[in-house]
């Protein structure tokens, strides 16, 4: 049998004197964590590329490279942006607090370390942690589910994609808050993902639908939004999922919504999502060349489907070649 994996939280403690990391180490190995240790600012940043840690204690004044630099590097890339930072010195001017916080740090700690002070913000720290992995994981496997459902469906590949970058292109051309776009982004992508919870007899039809089928068939908003209502972090994409069917003139589902009552980033899903389902080749029929797909969508809004002045705002992105 092999070797039992160390699924202990890992702890890199990071200072240029022997006796602190000595100490610190100790105090973190008793609380049950491993221990990696570095001293200096350039071994730090090539432990955290080998085996990168779980939480790192990191003082400011070492020779070379000092804290503010590793923490700025660290936070600066996406690999190891989310690894708990907490800054130790013996500085005690606000004005190093401040540097080291706009370094990035997610704490800050002040030496001599209070021991009770230091366990308990590790274990805060790492909760953090724990629960920021799990939100990763179950995201990766809501993708996972999304891109499924396209496969599924027929779709050409790349439709979640597409849509996602649509979203988020478009929104961002209107002027939303990066928090808007991110949930654009990610609304985007899962839209159809309640159609996992379609049967493929009703998914897969080749015909049009029957009235009871095409009843079946609108569930999938809904199904979507329950899947990721469980999710704190998902509730405002649970939103567009659940909305992106919804039309202008109220006439959509599953609520029936009626213009400005739809929320925002759900009618921008809503008109990407139909333009690329047009611009797409489907088992059913052709994709649409660019003009006749806008052709589609401007006499939609003639029909009172979409917002007119967000499916313009669309076009012109397109034509800008966004």
């Amino acid at each position: 049998m092999g070797r039992k994996r160390d699924e202990r939280p890992t702890v890199l403690v990071v200072d240029d004197h022997v006796q602190n990391i000595e100490l610190i180490g100790a105090l973190m190995q008793a609380e049950g964590y491993r221990v990696l240790t570095a001293r200096d600012g350039l071994e730090a940043l090539k432990q955290v590329a080998q085996a990168p840690p779980d939480l790192i204690l990191l003082d400011i004044m070492m020779p070379g490279l000092d804290g503010y630099a590793v923490c700025q590097q660290l936070k600066a890339d996406p690999a190891t942006k989310l690894i708990p930072l907490v800054l130790l010195t013996a500085l005690g001017d606000e004005r190093h607090k401040l540097q080291g916080l706009e370094a990035g740090a997610d704490d800050f700690l002040g030496k001599p370390l209070s021991q009770a002070e230091l366990r308990a913000r590790v274990r805060s720290l790492l909760e953090r942690k724990r629960l920021t992995d799990e939100l990763e994981r179950a995201e990766m496997m809501l993708q996972e589910a999304a891109l499924l459902v396209a496969v599924r469906d027929g779709y050409t590949a790349g439709h979640c994609e597409r849509v996602a970058r649509y979203a988020a292109e478009l929104s961002r051309h209107v002027g939303l808050t990066e928090p808007e776009i991110a949930v654009a982004a990610k609304g985007g992508f899962l839209h159809d993902l309640g159609k996992i919870g379609i049967p493929d007899a009703v998914l897969l039809k080749p015909g049009p639908l029957s009235q009871a089928e095409f009843a079946t068939m609108k569930e999938h908003a809904v199904k979507g939004e329950e899947l990721l209502q469980g999710l704190k972090a998902f509730q405002a994409a649970a939103l567009v999922v659940r909305h992106h069917h919804e039309r202008y003139d109220g006439s959509g589902y599953p609520d029936g919504l009626k213009g400005e009552e739809i929320p925002l980033v759900a009618q921008i899903v809503a008109i990407v999502d139909v333009y690329d389902a047009l611009a797409t080749t489907r088992p059913y029929r052709q994709a649409l060349s660019h003009p006749e797909a806008v052709e589609v969508l401007r006499e939609e809004v003639r029909k009172g489907w979409w917002n007119p002045d967000l499916v313009e705002a669309f076009l012109a992105m397109r034509k800008e070649g966004q």
